[in-house]
């Protein structure tokens, strides 16, 4: 996970050369005007050899438009946390984490509002309907396993309890990471409220490594043998899996029921006083543009977040089927951004975390 701290770019164009004065510079400022652009996202869209979403969308963007991405990531908690401690002293222009938080951040006052070019094709379950935020990929959660010390994928939940996954399973933390608390989302939808689900946890503990701060670090852990299943995401376990031989995907089940799993897509949004707020308008248009959505299948490994782009490659067409036969259920967004603090504390008294 990356760790850049970017220093604060300021520019005194038309404006007296001292600290106190500096945002009075506002648009005006040659800062505003420089050919950059930050963005803050949680893991998952960058490929782990250079060959990801993010990697071609921004080279691309670069190549079109002259304007340099800067790129900062961690988990989807973490990016949150770190925008707000910055909002004296903005430095991100786009931020783009998993709900519920872009839904926090929103709450936050952290983002504005703007409609990229294309957001019309993007469902309205997908984007705030105050152009707050709009998904730019779309995905769907789900668990990995290791394919060579595993004959079959497991199925259930309970499964995991076995004496087999002792010391061998491991998810990342619920209210740092987006895949984390995606955990807890899962559970409480499967196991049917948040009382069995966190009697469930608290099984599970016993056979859980401990937290993990980032989901993507948990794939190769997977992949290697360390660990014989983890929790993770469609779209970036699908693209760790082409280097990562080891890596199969599924979706847990309560015992008697079907495989479930819900839409968790990367919602971007600009940040409110971004300093490049222009580069990040931009950049949003352009990450919806039809050209970067036939992208996302093909070399993503994810599902494009407009209507109209259809993919049809050959990632698209095993991307379907791995969806096959999973039923997709719509979390409470509201309920889970107004209680996301009390189902973490509730997770942390069940596990001892």
């Amino acid at each position: 996970m990356r760790k850049n701290h970017l220093k604060p770019i300021a520019a005194v164009t038309g404006c007296l050369a001292l600290a106190a004065t500096l945002s009075a510079c506002g648009g005006s400022s040659a800062a505003s005007d420089e050919k950059v652009v930050t963005v803050y996202s949680a893991d998952g869209l960058k490929g782990e050899n250079g060959d990801g979403w993010y990697d071609k969308v921004f080279k691309d963007f670069e190549k079109k438009t002259g304007i340099k991405v800067k790129y900062v990531e961690g988990g989807s908690g973490e990016m949150v946390q770190r925008a707000v401690r910055e909002k004296s002293n903005t430095q991100a222009d786009v931020l783009v984490t998993l709900p519920p938080f872009i839904q926090q951040a929103d709450g936050k006052g952290l983002l504005a509002a703007y409609a990229p070019a294309g957001s019309d094709q993007v469902d309205g379950a997908d984007k705030a309907s105050d152009s707050k935020w709009t998904s730019v990929v779309n995905n769907y959660f789900g668990f990995i396993y290791n394919k060579k010390e595993l004959k079959s994928a497991p199925t259930t939940w309970e499964e995991l309890l076995d004496g087999k996954f002792n010391d061998k399973i491991q998810y990342s933390t619920p209210g740092v990471a987006g895949d984390g608390t995606a955990v807890l989302i899962k559970a409480m939808h499967d196991f049917g409220g948040k009382e069995p689900a966190m009697a469930y946890l608290k099984k599970l503990q016993a056979n859980n490594v401990g937290p993990s701060a980032s989901t993507g670090k948990l794939a190769p852990k997977v992949d290697k043998g360390e660990l014989l299943a983890a929790n993770g995401d469609v779209q970036m376990n699908y693209a760790q899996s082409k280097d990562m031989p080891n890596l199969g995907i599924w979706f847990p089940a309560k015992q008697g029921g079907k495989p479930t799993t819900f839409a968790l897509p990367y919602a971007a949004g600009l940040v409110n006083k971004a300093p490049h707020s222009a580069n990040g308008k931009k950049l949003l248009d352009f990450m919806l543009s039809e050209q970067a959505q036939k992208d996302v299948s093909e070399v993503g490994g994810g599902f494009s977040a407009r209507k109209d782009v259809k993919g049809t490659d050959a990632n698209a067409i095993e991307l379907a089927k791995l969806m096959d036969g999973v039923e997709v259920f719509e979390p409470d967004w509201s309920d889970i951004d107004t209680n996301l603090d009390t189902y973490v504390e509730a997770w942390k008294s069940a596990t001892g975390s």
